[in-house]
This record gives structure tokens, C-alpha cells and sequence, in this order.
């Protein structure tokens, strides 16, 4: 079997009825012709830098603290610090993408997740050492 090159299509201008009242032309693959994008579609790609800089100045864009939680990995309280990490990088993304309200909710979140994870980290190594010198815990 051999397929086809051509199909009904529903577009505008001379048209036949189908008899359900619905009209439709039929058309070759070829001369079809093509709606521009939506914006949403083209908000999926990378912008150019021109239109990135006018579009959002870099003094607007909320902060996604992705430093800071790459730093607090580095602290043994990693399931609060990972998921720190993960809210970082969804703020970027959603700053990114143009959600500003979002990527700050998303930035404060990973900020205050670092922050515990560096304190309870900082917390728990003082421990360690201060036990292990007392002679309690060996290494």
C-alpha cells in the first residue's frame, strides 16, 4: 500500500459540504498553508540576547540562590539541602520563562532551605567534633 500525499482539511475559501454541514477542502501536503507560531509556543525556546536584555533588566529578575544551595550540599543534612537545589533551579526556570512572581516564591524557598541545611549541618559537624574529642565517639 502506498499512502497518500493528500487529505481533507477544513480551511477557508472554495469549499465542498460533506453533507453534515461542515465544509472542508481537499488539499496536498504542499500547499498547505502555515499559522506563525503562538507566543506560548515560542516562549519555549532560548530568546536571543537582545530580546532576554530588553525584555527583563537584570537589576528585576529575582534572585534563585542556586550558590547558596550548591554550597549547602556540601553540609550532611542532604535530603533539606537537596531539595533546596531543586527549588533553585525551578526559580530559575520559572524566571526564565517569565513567571517573576513565581521564581521569587520558588528563590525565597530555596534561600530559607539553605539556610537551615547550613545551620543544622554547622550544628551537627560542632557536635561531632566536640564529641569525638571528649573521646565519646571514635574515628
Amino acid at each position: 500500500l502506498r499512502g497518500s500525499k493528500s487529505f481533507t482539511a477544513a480551511l477557508p475559501g472554495e469549499t465542498e459540504r460533506n453533507g453534515h454541514g461542515l465544509a472542508y477542502k481537499s488539499v496536498s501536503v504542499g500547499h498547505l498553508e502555515v499559522a506563525p507560531l503562538s507566543p506560548s509556543r515560542l516562549s519555549l525556546g532560548r530568546a536571543s540576547s537582545t530580546a532576554t536584555s530588553t525584555a527583563a533588566p537584570e537589576q528585576g529578575r529575582p534572585r534563585d540562590y542556586l550558590v547558596l544551595a550548591i554550597f549547602s550540599c556540601f553540609c550532611p543534612v542532604w535530603p533539606i539541602n537537596i531539595v533546596g537545589l531543586v527549588f533553585s533551579i525551578m526559580s530559575r526556570n520559572s524566571g526564565q520563562q517569565g513567571d517573576i512572581d513565581g521564581a521569587r516564591r520558588l528563590g525565597r524557598m530555596a534561600r530559607l532551605l539553605s539556610i537551615v541545611s547550613i545551620v543544622l549541618g554547622t550544628i551537627i559537624i560542632v557536635l561531632y567534633i566536640s564529641l569525638s574529642v571528649r573521646g565519646n565517639i571514635s574515628f
